[in-house]
């Protein structure tokens, strides 16, 4: 969790092409994760690396980026190899890829066990330039002659430790030595077992270590808080929780510029005093959204991780993750920004149904489990409003001098009904639930990285045939 004031790396600092930073930018990425602030450059540099993290810190940008940015888009050959333990995880890994790579011209085609060979074959002869695959299904290809590595810069052992457990240490050894000696290899573990070690120093040349470890994250003063919705469903619920809630201070985290522009202009549509910041702005701009938040002119500002940095505000009553955050770095920063100096604070987190795993993983990091909250009904979001009315009114009544107004309070008392009259008041003065229409382009949903956790518990290993055998390894 980085410190009020501390210098972040952005992706602007590592020299990537315009193709690169739009894609990410695109993607919603602005500041580097630990592991992607340490790796890059060195994996930028051609170098051998071992990483030790876990999943959710935002590995595969950490190889991803550099590979695209140092391979040539013109070729027809294989240029960069990532391997990984599960079909599930080659899917995830090559759909980043193209992410990456889509302005760059670098096209990415996973290969695993359980899809037909022939299917593959066939993409194979499109020339992609990075090859996402599981073990097995690597090696058939290599027999077949169908992949060739001879072009091969570099290659990703992925969740090394988990290819481990699988069995797949033989798999992998038959990979590497299908390899140009001269390439550069990137391994990522969360542990580092002895047959891992042994691995790198068999097949590495002088391996940088990294390693990003968890910390224990207490923010004691901040209740943690997440909802389930729908994508579509999200501004609307936001609304109604602004309503029922009633912040004194909000902050709403968007993952993308796009996304922080539409929300800040959305809920000034229906009615809130809010304003956007992000790294887009002009200083200028950014100052004036901050003093006006700071004086209370704007009650809800929206922001993404970037911006939000460094930002010393000491009254932020709710946090709002209007989109889940990438890591559980940004996730304690985000939620970091309320619950301070002693005062108590409420962050929620909205979640959508595919999003779960990745709360899960964010929570197992962090060590916190956040308690699932209920979608708030459009009455609860009047009654809400209706209370804080209420309150305003009282707190006036008890602290203001309205002796200048008795005079047209008793001529209309005398006139009117005075439970209307209030009830007319009250109408007046509160914010009811507005349901003006509005738009937000869609993000799509960050997923969790799976695992095929029952066959590691059982001891069965994967094989080619498509089939599951218990405590051997088949017949070369």
């Amino acid at each position: 969790m980085s410190k009020e004031g501390e210098k972040v790396t952005t992706f602007n600092q590592f020299n990537l092409s315009e193709g690169i930073l739009k894609a990410i930018s695109l993607m919603g990425f602005e500041e580097a994760t630990p592991i992607q602030e340490q790796a890059i450059p060195v994996a930028l540099a051609g170098k051998d690396l071992i990483g030790q993290a876990h999943t959710g810190t935002g590995k595969t940008a950490a190889f991803g980026i550099p590979i695209v940015q140092r391979l040539q888009a013109d070729s027809k050959q294989i240029q960069a190899l990532v391997v990984t333990p599960t079909r599930e995880l080659a899917i995830q890994v090559a759909e980043e890829l193209n992410k990456i790579g889509q302005f760059a011209g670098i096209n990415t085609l996973p290969v695993y066990g359980g899809q037909d060979i022939g299917r593959q074959i066939k993409a194979l002869k499109k020339h992609p330039q990075i090859i996402v695959g599981t073990p097995g299904r690597l090696l058939d290809h290599l027999r077949r002659r169908t992949i060739r590595l001879e072009a091969l810069q570099t290659v990703v052992l992925d969740e090394a430790d988990e290819m481990l457990n699988m069995g797949f240490i033989e798999d992998i050894e038959a990979i590497l030595q299908s390899t140009p000696s001269g390439r550069q290899t990137l391994l990522f573990s969360a542990t580092m077992p002895l047959p891992i070690q042994k691995l790198a120093q068999r097949f590495m040349k002088a391996p940088q270590s990294i390693s990003i470890r968890s910390k224990e994250v207490t923010v004691p003063n901040t209740e943690q808080f997440h909802l389930v919705v729908e994508e579509r469903q999200k501004f609307d619920v936001l609304c109604r929780l602004l309503d029922t809630q009633s912040p004194e201070l909000a902050i709403v985290f968007g993952r993308t510029k796009r996304r922080v522009d539409e929300l800040s202009e959305a809920l000034s549509k229906r009615g809130y005093a809010a304003e956007g910041i992000h790294g887009d702005l002009t200083q200028a701009r950014r100052d004036a959204a901050m003093r006006q938040f700071k004086e209370g002119l704007v009650d809800i500002l929206v922001a993404t991780d970037v911006a939000a940095r460094g930002l010393d505000i000491g009254n932020v009553t709710h946090v709002y993750n209007f989109d889940i955050p990438q890591d559980p770095e940004s996730y304690v920063h985000r939620i970091g920004r309320t619950g301070r100096a002693g005062k108590s604070g409420i962050a929620v987190t909205f979640v959508t149904p595919r999003e779960l795993g990745h709360l899960r993983l964010i929570e197992k990091e962090t060590k916190h489990k956040t308690i699932k909250m209920a979608i708030p009904t459009m009455k609860e979001a009047l009654e809400g409003q209706q209370q804080l009315t209420v309150d305003k009114l009282i707190k006036t009544l008890e602290t203001e001098d309205t002796t200048y107004y008795h005079t047209l309070a008793e001529e209309l008392l005398a006139e009117y009904d005075p439970p209307l009259l209030l009830a007319s008041a009250l109408k007046l003065l509160t914010k009811e639930p507005d349901t003006t229409p509005v738009k937000l382009t869609e993000e799509a949903p960050l997923l969790a990285k799976r695992k095929q956790s029952h066959y590691k518990r059982s001891g069965y290993n994967h094989r080619r045939s498509g089939k599951w055998e218990r405590g051997r390894r088949p017949k070369r």
